[in-house]
Formats: C-alpha cells, structure tokens, sequence
C-alpha cells in the first residue's frame, strides 16, 4: 500500500521514542528528513527493489542503502552464504579464508595491488592519509569542495578565504589544528590544483578526491581530470589517494576507475573501498600500491589495526555480492537507470522546472538548477524547497528517494518493469510540485 493511501502512524511513534534516546531520532544525520521535511519512514524489511515500512507501506527503494545493494535487498544467494557463515561464527579476531578471497577478487578487478580491510569508509580515508603521511614524511593534504571522505577530522573542513588558504574546522568538535594541515580547492578546477602545488608541494603528502563526487550530488570529473591529478601529485612527490567507497564495484564493474583510469592508462597511488565489496554490511578498505601498503604494520612502521576488521560475515557477504556481480547486472542497472533519466528530463521540462541530471556509470542524480554542474558552487544552486516538494510527492506515491538534494540516486538489479513504471508513473506529479515550490519561493 503506498503512502498516499496510508498514514504513517508507527513510523511518527518511532522517531518520537527514537529522538528521546538517539541525537535527532537517528544514527546517521540524513535519515532524519530535515532536509526536506516530515516523518522519516522506519523501514521493517526490504526484499529486492522494494522497501516496507512500520505501517506496512510500500516503496521502491532509489538508494539501495547509499549504493550498497547492487544486487537488490535480500538477494537469496547472498543471504544463504551469509546464513552458512554465521552458522560458523560471528568473529573470531583471526585471520579467515572469505577474507584472504575477497582481498583477492579486490586485487583482480582494480589497480590495488595490495589490500587491508576496515569497517568503515571513514576508516578506510584516515587510514590511507595516515599512511600517505607516513610514507611521504610530509602532513599537508589536499581536498575538494563539496567532497565528502567519512567524518575524519582533517578532512572535515571548509574553504578559507582563497584557493590556496589552509582550511578551517568545518564543524564544531574539530580543533583548527586538526584542519590547519588540509588544503580546500574547487572541484574540476586544474588551476587551483596547480597553483596549491607550485606554493605547497614539498609539503603535501597526498592529494584525495571522490573518485566521481557523489556527495554533493553526482559531478564527474571532467574528461582526463583524474589522469591531471595523478600526475600532478607523482611529480611533486605526493600521493593520489583515491576515493571509491562510493564509486567502487558501483559506478562500473572496476568502479570509477574502470571508466576513466583503465581508459587512459594511469593508476591511483592509493584507493579507498566501501558499500558494495560489504554486501550491505559495514565493511570497507584500503589498498594501492604493494611498496606503499608494505609500510602497514607489521610489516612496515605504520600502525592501524581494528578489531573487527576482516569480519568473516561481511567479507562472506561482499564476495558473494562482487562474484554475482556480472556484466549483465551493469547493464541491467544502467538500461533502467537511463530509462528513469529520460523520464525525469520529461517530467522536469514539461513541468518547466530548471534541472540538470548528471551520471557517472550507474549512478545519477538530479539537479533542480540550470546546469552543468561542475563544482559544489554550481551544485548549491539546486533549490532546496524545489526538491523537498518533488521528494515528496515521488514518497506518496511510492517512490522512496534520497532525503537530500545532495545525493546520487542508486539502482540495483532487482530493479524489474514493474518497479521502473512505479517511479515513471510518479515522476509527472513530482515535477508539477516542484514547479510550483519554485512559484511560491
């Protein structure tokens, strides 16, 4: 039952027992729908495309748990590998098998020649800086605007007053001298790079990007931007640490890497790993060269170490997640998901609504501003009450987006005809609110 026929009483009653135990109801700040309004859906269960909710509504799911569940939720495979694992144990704070195979199936499909599993994509991005500043004996780290590497410190930080200004804390909670080694530039922006370069090059010990920026809605490096950055650090000494915890398995078999670093023949010093290679549970990693990553502990002098690291479920659930994912999944994911673009530059049009949708592999978001969208400046125009109203109208009818006009959107396999006709048969109405949350600003 949609939520348009339904109310969502169970879910109100939640988020109030939630907000009198939890900051904000909620354990990651996104679900609390404070960007765009209203009760978060408190979702019981998910089998395939479909989410249901407390209230036993329905909905196609276009976040796929933030990328995660290429497959679709409660694949049968994944979930009887998972089963046998946890038949066997939960955790046993030593080495395993489905670790030793899924580090090699990372090995196999990307340039890392070596690999050291986490369980986050937080973890992953503060170990490899740690690592880039071990290696290099250099602290300063370069980052972009609108780029997001988990909640490290040093890496949660603002634009000062010029390109090459060090940065400061971009929250409470951070020292400024947790940020006053970070650097902040523009994204798609070579000049910025090679001025920050030419005035800090000595000093900077890696340069870290998202591989295509997804969290600032999708912004896809610009033709050969990658390849620009990895040589610009090589020739400085420094290292290109590059973020694929979302991108990873997910924008391409190979990841983003598989669409622009493949094609033009350079490779990432280091790579950051998440979502998918956990199957949709919190795993993630770090990997690149086999002398950089030989600097680890214990073989090198540069410790990390956690204790669940390596977790024999979820590297269970992520090889069986990437050895299923086939060609055929890609294409699959990438018919529906032009299928659905197509549809929503219809809507948008008809309904006279300024948008750009931009794509890197599978994944797409859409932008209520004229585009193109080439930096997080360009990506602050989309209008937020725009994109509240059309968030809305696509939840009644059934269609559950990403509580933000800041996210990519995600598909999975699961995603069949009957699913992609209840998000083409929503988007007319979610365009004619949005249109007219534009009137009305």
């Amino acid at each position: 039952m949609s939520a348009a026929t339904r109310p969502t009483p169970d879910s109100e009653a939640l988020f109030a027992r939630a907000r009198e135990v939890t900051p904000g109801g909620v354990n990651s700040p996104v679900r609390a729908f404070n960007a765009v309004g209203g009760t978060p859906r408190f979702i019981r269960s998910a089998a395939g495309a479909w989410l249901t909710d407390v209230d036993g509504n329905e909905y196609v799911d276009l976040i796929c748990s933030w990328g995660p569940m290429l497959l679709g939720h409660a694949h049968p495979e994944v979930q009887a590998a998972v089963q046998a694992a946890v038949a066997r144990g939960t955790s046993y704070g030593t080495p395993t098998e489905p670790e030793v195979e899924l580090a090699e199936e990372i090995v196999a499909r990307t340039p890392v020649e070596r690999v050291r599993f986490v369980s986050s994509g937080t973890e992953a991005t503060m170990s490899a800086i740690r690592l880039a500043r071990g290696v290099t004996g250099r602290d300063v780290v370069v980052k972009f605007a609108g780029c997001y590497h988990g909640h490290v410190d040093a890496l949660l930080a603002s634009a000062g007053s010029g390109l090459a200004t060090f940065a400061v804390p971009g929250t409470p909670g951070v020292p400024a001298s947790s940020t006053e080694l970070t650097l902040v530039l523009p994204y798609n922006d070579r000049s910025a790079v090679e001025k920050v370069f030419a005035e800090h090059g000595d000093r900077i010990a890696c340069l870290i990007t998202e591989a295509a920026p997804g969290n600032m809605g999708v912004v896809p490096p610009e033709p050969g931007f990658n390849r620009f950055l990895a040589e610009t650090c090589a020739r400085h000494g420094a290292l290109f640490v590059s973020d694929e915890v979302m991108t990873g398995f997910r924008a391409s078999k190979q990841g983003q890497w598989g669409l622009d670093g493949a094609v033009e023949g350079w490779r990432p010093d280091l790579v950051t790993f998440g979502k998918v290679m956990g199957g949709g549970f919190p795993a993630a990693a770090f990997g690149g060269r086999a002398d950089v990553m030989g600097r680890l502990a214990p073989d090198g002098p540069v410790y990390q170490a956690g204790t669940l690291s390596g977790n024999p479920i979820a590297t269970t659930a992520g090889l069986t997640t990437l050895r299923l994912a086939t060609d055929e999944v890609y294409a699959h994911i990438g018919a529906a998901g032009e299928t659905i673009k197509a549809a929503a530059t219809e809507a948008l049009a008809a309904a006279g609504v300024p948008h750009v949708i931009q794509a890197s592999g599978t994944m797409f978001s859409v932008f209520l501003t004229e585009g193109p969208v080439r930096d997080f400046a360009d990506a602050s125009r989309t209008s937020s009450p725009a994109y509240a109203a059309f968030f809305h109208a696509m939840l009644d009818a059934g269609v559950y987006l990403p509580p933000s006009a800041y996210e990519a959107w995600f598909l999975s396999a699961a995603h069949d005809d009957r699913a992609v006709q209840t998000v083409l048969d929503a988007l007319p109405a979610a365009a004619r609110a949005a249109a007219s949350a534009l009137e009305s600003a």
